[in-house]
């Protein structure tokens, strides 16, 4: 699909036109685990890398595929990888690079699941990761030494809300032959990562992509950009012979492909050997979901807008977190990386405290009380108390968190319901 199209446009056609068996014209859900060759020759290619095409579910699958070729074209990349969700975008993203004695250095501001990946789970694989202020881009240079093989960062941090200096950092790194990979989850079609310098972008597909709470998933998208051969010793499971691909150098084997070097070792060694291979339903669930995601980010983003403006009115509130309210280098980064919008999350903080925002969250009767954002429906959760629990006192302030915090994930709903249901539920807290 041409690049010339609008996003509402690619979201309903990039990657396909119609089943070539049936005509169909809606994707259909290809449920198979296998398919059959048509010659030795041509199961011989497959394996070979001398041709594309489908060897097992685990690795690819057609309805799959056009999730992936539609996520990539809706980004502006090359390629694309879906997987099972988005914790295991996040961690494949990062061990596709990186190995035992390698690290990586890690913007502060991020989802709790994803510190804690970081932190504890890569760290016990020996893969150290180095977090660091992003307010400071220049703090991602002073963390590197020769064993750092990315950086990585969200766009809209959930729960911060500060919007990451993409090309500040990109910057940063690509003369050191190091790419940023950017988690823009919280920012599909506001924001366009690879136009700032992103290297890789991951999405859990969970959130506003899928856009109705039904399907885990997630998905790895390259812009096929980067040049990794640039500085080999840099990134030398690309530059390397891969003794688990028959001692293939990934750089050199996909120069007749184009340049897909990344995303086709993350397909051939990661989801091969590790397996959190997408279901082909919720495959078929998310591009369901795709199809309206730029009517959706619209009408979620001008509902939070309300929604904070409304918080701010109010005297229980302490404060409000939404980048449409930001002053300084805060907003300037949000008008500069999100367009048409700001986004959906909205963080505040009662002045009562961390009781009261307890009896808020029991006192809401719209809002579902759900470990979730991006979701049709508008939620609210604790962070404190629930996504970011594992982290400790400390790990949570730097991420965001305090005692009193109140995430809330504005829906598509009328918005008079949505600030009568806050009010409600504001006032039964003490407000």
């Amino acid at each position: 699909m041409a690049k010339i199209y609008h996003p509402e446009t690619l979201v309903l056609h990039a990657g396909y036109r119609a089943d070539p068996a049936t005509n169909a014209v809606a994707v259909p859900i290809y449920q198979t685990t296998s398919y059959q060759f048509a010659s030795a020759e041509h199961a011989s290619n497959l394996f070979a890398l001398k041709e594309l095409g489908n060897i097992y579910t685990r690795i690819m699958n057609p309805t799959t595929d056009v999730l992936e070729k539609r996520l990539a074209a809706l980004e502006g990349g090359v390629a694309g990888l879906v997987v099972a969700s988005g914790q295991a975008a996040s961690a494949l993203s990062i061990q596709n690079l990186a190995v035992t004695g390698d690290n990586i250095v890690s913007s502060t501001d991020l989802y709790g699941g994803t510190w804690n990946l970081f932190s504890n789970t890569l760290r016990q694989q020996g893969i150290e990761v180095r977090f660091v202020d992003p307010s400071d881009p220049e703090n991602f240079r002073r963390a590197t030494d020769d064993k750092t093989r990315a950086y990585y960062a969200e766009t809209l941090p959930n729960p911060k809300l500060q919007v990451f200096p993409i090309r500040e950092v990109a910057e940063i790194g690509r003369p050191l032959g190091i790419p940023l990979i950017v988690d823009n989850t919280a920012a599909p079609v506001l924001a366009r990562p690879f136009d700032h310098g992103a290297a890789i972008i991951v999405y859990s597909t969970t959130k506003y992509i899928g856009g109705h709470g039904t399907s885990i998933g997630g998905a790895i998208l390259d812009s096929g950009k980067f040049d990794w051969a640039a500085n080999p010793g840099r990134q030398p499971l690309l530059n390397q012979p891969d003794p688990s691909y028959h001692g293939v150098v990934w750089v050199d084997a996909v120069k007749p492909l184009g340049p897909i070097a990344y995303i086709l070792k993350a397909r051939t060694t990661l989801l091969r050997d590790l397996g959190p291979a997408a279901s082909p339903f919720n495959s078929f669930q998310t591009l369901q979901g795709l199809e309206t995601l730029p009517l959706r980010i619209a009408q979620h983003s001008r509902n939070a807008q309300k929604v904070a403006e409304f918080l701010t009115g109010r005297g229980d509130i302490e404060r409000v977190i939404y980048p449409g309210l930001q002053n300084g280098e805060s907003r300037r980064r949000a008008d500069t990386y999100l367009s048409g919008g700001y986004g959906g999350l909205v963080g505040f903080e009662l002045k009562q405290g961390a009781e009261a925002g307890r009896k808020f969250i029991d006192a809401l009767k719209l809002f579902y009380h759900v470990a979730n954002i991006g979701d049709a429906r508008s939620l609210a959760i604790h962070p404190a108390s629930t996504t970011h629990s594992q982290l400790s006192a400390e790990e949570q302030f730097a991420t965001g968190v305090s005692p009193g915090y109140v995430r809330l994930s504005v829906g598509i709903e009328h918005i008079d319901d949505i600030l009568a249901d806050l009010a409600q539920a504001l006032d039964a807290a003490g407000g």
